[in-house]
């Protein structure tokens, strides 16, 4: 029988993991797990495509630089991702190599880390997702937890301590060549047009290890409220607590922002609040739902940016049929209503504002003007007609999901 020691356990932390990242065959599976999440290059500008006509001598090299000591990461590429209405999110891209690296490291601490990670925190995590969190809030709510915490830590990714970091990793790992590598990543270099800075707080958004060191950060928050019998309800930073009274939620909320201020975070004081989602006007929102009043409703952004991507495919001088368009469009509408088919409320406003779309469209193709919802294109346009025409119709869809033929 092998032995905790034998396997680099000691003391409930884990000393000599090093070897098991740079074995070949953890490389192989993270340039896989890369190579199927595609991504842009980084600043060398060596793409996926680039990196796989001569996969095996790259991950010779990049094995032997870990096995040395001789691996040093690049710099991070910064890029602005649109958001809806204006909005940018910026977005580190690592180089290839790098990603590959990360990856093998998240290979080799996640099982170690995931043994002690809170059942209520459901981000980024294996055999997790939105899904099972939202599962678990509209158990809680059903159950009569109606007083909620709604908080926000703001910037988080951004402003996460390093050394703070680094020293909640020490608590299970003690590998210094591993730690050297997490607190390397921590300090690369971000590139934006012509700048170039270190960050001083934070774990980049966009690297592969973010998402577990930001789990690993909160975790101690996440037993916080569980020893003081508080149910909360995480996906990475965002996170709500649901009580069964006032009283339980006004001390969730004070010990949340005592564990905010001793560990270098800031709540956000206009996106943090305590109500009674009974009431209307004090309902909150997770993971693109909205609790309020008894309802379950979409997130008004996120309607907002399913029309977005409605307009785009629907505008009025592109030219296409209605086939093509109903070809474009059927995708997006199944892969958002799979996700929001426990609405309760709003899918009937969403299926209008597309046939209005439509019939827009349409009323271009024939000359003749129109807003896509006057009474003459309703005629020339009914409803029928796009169902006949193949559109797919999420009020029909989700009539079909709760009383199935």
């Amino acid at each position: 029988m092998v032995s905790a020691l034998e396997n680099g356990v000691k003391g409930g932390k884990w000393y000599s993991l090093m070897d098991k990242v740079y074995a070949p065959a953890t490389l192989s599976a993270a340039w896989m797990k890369v190579q199927d999440n595609g991504g842009a290059a980084g600043v060398d500008r060596q793409s996926i495509e680039r990196f796989a006509a001569q996969a095996e001598a790259y991950l010779s090299e990049l094995s032997r630089a870990l096995r040395t000591g001789a691996y040093r990461p690049a710099a991070v590429r910064r890029v602005e991702i649109p958001k809806g209405h204006g909005g940018v999110r910026p977005l580190g891209i690592p180089t290839v190599k790098d990603r590959i690296a990360q990856t093998a490291v998240k290979f080799v601490l996640e099982p170690i880390l995931e043994a002690r990670f809170h059942p209520g925190s459901f981000g980024f995590r294996p055999g997790r997702g939105c899904k099972d969190a939202l599962r678990v809030v509209d158990g809680l709510v059903k159950s009569g937890h109606w007083f909620v915490v709604d908080a926000d830590l703001q910037s988080y990714f951004d402003t996460i301590p390093k050394d703070r970091l680094l020293e909640r990793l020490k608590e299970r790992i003690s590998d210094g060549r591993v730690l050297d590598l997490v607190e390397a990543w921590l300090n690369q270099d971000i590139v934006a047009e012509c700048k170039r800075w270190t960050p001083v707080a934070g774990t980049p958004q966009g690297a592969v290890i973010s998402p577990l060191l930001a789990n690993l950060y909160l975790h101690p928050l996440d037993a916080l409220m569980a020893s003081h019998g508080l149910s909360m309800v995480r996906y990475a930073d965002d996170f709500v607590v649901l009580c069964d009274s006032m009283e339980k939620a006004q001390e969730a909320l004070a010990l949340i922002q005592a564990f905010a201020s001793e560990n270098g975070l800031t709540l956000h004081p206009g996106k943090t609040h305590i109500g009674d989602c009974r009431i209307v006007g004090q309902g909150f929102e997770f993971l693109g739902y909205r609790f309020e009043a008894g309802r379950r409703l979409v997130r008004k952004k996120s309607i907002l940016n399913l029309r977005d991507k409605v307009r785009a495919k629907t505008k009025r001088t592109n030219g296409q049929s209605l086939a093509r368009t109903i070809e474009a469009l059927n995708p997006t509408l199944k892969g958002w209503f799979a996700y929001f088919k426990h609405a309760t409320h709003g899918l009937k406003d969403v299926d209008a504002f597309v046939r209005r779309r439509l019939r827009a469209m349409l009323a271009r193709q024939a000359k003749r003007r129109s807003c896509g919802a006057c009474r003459n294109d309703r005629i020339s346009w009914p409803n029928a007609f796009f169902a006949t025409a193949g559109l797919f119709t999420l009020d029909t869809a989700w009539r079909l999901a709760r009383h199935p033929r």
